[in-house]
């Protein structure tokens, strides 16, 4: 092994200085060039930054020899390569466990910087990966993770999700107990201090969408996960979390930034709605929410990102297919997801503009004297009820029928209005009533019936001030001053 005279030696006659400050200065500026790393590849510069990184003379130049290395490993196979073979991984293992993660910034910083060289590094190849994932997974990977920083969480997953990706053995240990610990942590960690890059989201597509662990990891992250059972069945759940909550958004944010491209498997949908299930359970209804998602409140923040995934799920009309016969949308519906959001929106105070209508005409002391009536628990909540009903009845006669023989085609109709806690309801509204109604002749006859009357009032519609007319234009039916 060289001396520490040696390393020095070394590091001053490839940079010309007199000091080791200096000359790692002066490297980590050659290094930022592709002709640079190549130039210091051929002095195989990276043996003594290494032995340097062993036995530091000052935290200082520690953290330039770690920033040295990363700019030498940034794309020049030579570097990667020799780093394998001089035992760099060990070596970085070494160090980060004789850090100590001390809560300083200076500490986080170097920690950051490590990821950074185990990234480079893995962007070389599968034998480059292998050799981070043996060394470094689960306990290497679970010490760094708990470092709370925004910036080595993104890294870390990076670093992750680049050795799993294409790996068979590597995705596999990801999935197991000791692989989920490390995510929940990472999620744990986005959950306190926030991720800025999209590493965070990639790994958890692959292992929520791509690998279908969504379930287990779900679970996972309960509350009472660790003093009960890691892997407790939803049905099971009374409490939910903040990262539970963090999950759902950034899936939801994935799947509507790729709709129509995920395949979203049926096991996935329907735990998914079990655990909307369980959620309206735990919220309270009694208070109308003032602001959209996120909210603060990690139960109504889990009801509305749902919510938005099944309305995605419900928008990509069977191509969400994973399994043979039933799509997610059927067997959604065989679940009663359809019966379930009506009786939500039964149950749901009429729309803000109803509601002033009611007041004005002296129906009601206010729009919340009504006690039985649940309030929107965030701005929006009606208006994703709507949609997925309205999704889920396009072009299935079936889930027509369902909504007609559960009484929802009125209850539709009243939501075919502006509403200023649910934007967009009224344009949702029309489209669930095409839905509704397209090729199917029950529901068409009892439109008919309407046009023939021209209007039809209903106890509670009458109770409002309204009633229903048919527009002359439009042929549709439509919520009037009465």
């Amino acid at each position: 092994m060289n001396t520490m005279e040696n390393v020095f030696e070394q590091l001053l006659a490839a940079s010309g200085s007199s000091t080791v400050k200096e000359s790692l200065v002066c490297l980590i500026e050659t290094a930022k060039t592709s002709d640079g790393r190549l130039d210091l590849a051929c002095k195989r510069i990276v043996v003594p930054v290494l032995r340097l990184c062993q036995s530091p003379p000052s935290a200082e130049e520690l953290f330039l020899s770690i920033k040295l290395l990363r700019n030498l490993c940034a794309g020049e196979i030579k570097n990667q390569d020799l780093f394998i073979h001089q035992n760099g991984v060990a070596i970085i293992l070494a160090l980060i466990k004789s850090m100590g993660f001390v809560s300083s910034s200076s500490d986080y910083r170097t920690l950051h910087m490590v990821l950074q060289v185990l990234g480079n590094v893995s962007l070389a190849g599968e034998q480059h990966r292998g050799v981070i994932w043996r060394e470094m997974f689960p306990f290497g990977f679970l010490d760094i993770v708990r470092v709370q920083s925004k910036e080595t969480c993104d890294t870390l997953s990076m670093v992750i999700y680049t050795c799993v990706e294409g790996s068979n053995k590597s995705s596999v240990e990801l999935l197991g107990d000791a692989g989920l610990d490390i995510v929940v942590e990472i999620i744990r960690t986005a959950t306190i201090v926030g991720y800025k890059e999209h590493w965070v989201k990639w790994l958890l597509f692959k292992i929520c969408f791509e690998d279908s662990y969504f379930s287990p990891l779900f679970s996972k992250l309960s509350p009472v996960a660790e003093d009960e059972n890691s892997d407790m069945n939803v049905a099971g759940m009374n409490s939910f979390g903040a990262e539970q909550a963090l999950l759902l958004g950034i899936l939801a944010e994935i799947l509507n930034e790729q709709l129509g491209d995920i395949v979203v498997s049926n096991e996935f949908s329907l735990f998914l709605f079990k655990i909307l299930r369980n959620v309206v359970g735990v919220v309270d209804f009694s208070t109308r929410g003032k602001s959209r998602l996120p909210t603060g409140s990690a139960d109504v923040d889990i009801i509305g990102y749902s919510l938005s995934l099944l309305r995605d799920i419900s928008a990509c009309q069977g191509q969400n297919v994973k399994n043979q016969g039933e799509d997610a949308v059927d067997m959604l519906v065989s679940a009663g997801l359809v019966k379930f959001l009506i009786r939500l929106l039964r149950d749901l105070e009429p729309p803000a503009i109803i509601r002033k209508v009611a007041v004005d005409n002296n129906k009601v002391e206010d729009s919340t004297s009504k006690s039985s009536k649940y309030q929107s628990p965030y701005i929006g909540f009606r208006k994703d009820l709507v949609a997925i009903i309205g999704n889920c009845s396009y072009c299935r006669k079936h889930v027509q029928d369902e909504i007609r023989e559960q009484d929802g085609i009125l209850l539709l109709l009243q939501q075919n209005v502006t509403d200023e806690d649910s934007p967009f309801l009224r344009e949702w509204g029309i489209w669930s009533m095409r839905n509704v109604f397209k090729g199917n002749e029950e529901n068409q006859k009892l439109v008919a019936q309407l046009e023939l009357q021209r209007s039809v009032d209903t106890p509670e519609i009458t109770e409002m001030g309204l009633r229903v007319e048919i527009d002359p234009k439009t042929q549709r039916p439509k919520l009037v001053n009465a």
